[in-house]
């Protein structure tokens, strides 16, 4: 039976409004589907380790104390012998430099105010003589400049001029002494303690670790810095200065002063350069209780050569180097590479931290930034950007229209 009029028009509503909903359908998914966002996706991180690196094996002096630390490096790095406070002797007259400036301030290239001695001073001189006291001359009547009397108290380690130099900064030793405490107390030299501005009495006493962070101090100021390394000069009317420290310029060394006493031994407080990894590593060390300079110094040069082997430089990354990879749901992928070398300057066995940020990437191209890996080695932290190794591409219309799931 053929169909009704009614059965034609209902088919071919049907088949009309089945056509335009393809139709409506495919005008709408194209588009959506098409030109959708494919989002981003985040990267899978690979765990980062840096090796650790052997422990430092310092030989230290076999009688005293000894300590060492770095400029940059906080605190002490390694200590060996005894830890309780021993005479320091003329390592006193660092202190004594540096409360000076801290009343009397110079700045590199200064000569300061002009300082004149009266026969006070020539009673000075003849009062240390006569306790066998390191002295140089000096007459009633010599006009000298401030930095020309610091010279002749660190490079000559006169007593004579130390007492004069604090005389005239504060009056007398009894008002220098109280404020010379205070500044060991301000810097956290807790260990140290001052008696009077030369260290001729064995009551002048600190710790190796304490003078360590003295060094520091010295090194920091640059009067006191460029005095330390001073070889020899010539101060008129006293004469040709000799610096007592004969290891000045052996081994990188450059600093700082050395301390002799029946009741310290063999004093010093040193400072050598290093060139590591391009940079300089100035390494600060004393040691008290030395049977004598001779052998005492033979022990700093070995204990330095320990020191600058322990200081080692550390690869942290290649340029290429993958971090993690970022993968896309149309299967392409992608590495996160460090874009440069890079290396660190670590002590020891001291351990490395790693860190990685990385941002969400969807389709980029080869040579994106993506984040950074960040290295903190005793608190400095060294950061290396990262790109992306090659090219997330778009994964083409196919993919898109059959994978709206992924699209919305």
């Amino acid at each position: 039976m053929p169909p009704s009029r009614r059965q034609i028009l209902r088919r071919r509503r049907v088949a009309f409004f089945g056509a335009a909903a393809v139709v409506l359908g495919t005008v709408f998914y194209l588009p959506l589907t098409l030109l959708a966002p494919l989002g981003s996706v985040e990267a899978a991180v690979a765990p980062v380790e840096v090796a650790a690196q052997p422990a430092a094996a310092l030989e230290w002096p076999a009688l005293g104390a000894s300590a060492v630390g770095a400029i940059g490096y906080d605190g002490v790095l390694a200590a060996g012998g005894a830890s309780a406070p021993a005479p320091m002797a003329s390592i006193s007259k660092i202190v004594t430099a540096l409360v000076v400036l801290q009343a009397k301030p110079l700045e590199v290239g200064d000569t300061g105010p002009d300082i004149t001695f009266t026969a006070k001073d020539v009673a000075i001189r003849d009062a240390y003589r006569a306790v066998n006291g390191a002295t140089e001359p000096v007459t009633a009547g010599l006009v000298l400049s401030q930095r020309q009397v610091m010279d002749v108290v660190l490079v000559e380690s006169a007593n004579n001029y130390a007492e004069s130099l604090v005389t005239w900064a504060f009056g007398s030793v009894e008002e220098f002494v109280p404020v010379a405490n205070e500044w060991l107390k301000t810097n956290g030299l807790n260990s140290t303690t001052i008696v009077e501005p030369t260290g001729m009495s064995p009551l002048n006493v600190s710790t190796a670790g304490d003078l360590v962070a003295l060094g520091k101090l010295a090194l920091a100021n640059p009067v006191v810095n460029t005095i330390v390394g001073t070889s020899t000069e010539t101060v008129p009317g006293v004469g040709d200065l000799k610096n007592s420290n004969t290891l000045l310029g052996v081994d990188g060394i450059r600093g700082i002063k050395t301390g002799t006493l029946d009741e310290a031994g063999a004093c010093l407080l040193f400072a050598a350069d290093y060139v590591m990894g391009g940079e300089t590593i100035t390494i600060v060390g004393a040691v008290l209780g030395g049977v004598d300079h001779k052998s005492l110094n033979v022990s700093v040069r070995s204990l330095l050569a320990d020191v600058e082997e322990s200081f080692r430089v550390v690869p942290l990354t290649t340029a290429g180097q993958p971090f993690g990879t970022y993968t896309t749901p149309w299967g392409d992928t992608a590495n996160l590479v460090a874009t440069k070398d890079s290396s660190a300057v670590v002590w020891s066995d001291r351990p490395v931290a790693t860190a990685v940020e990385a941002g969400e990437v969807g389709v980029a191209d080869k040579g994106k930034d993506v984040g950074e890996v960040t290295f903190t080695v005793d608190g400095e932290q060294i950061t290396v950007p990262l790109e992306l190794a090659s090219t997330i591409d778009d994964p083409g219309a196919w993919w898109r229209l059959t994978n709206p799931a992924a699209l919305f």
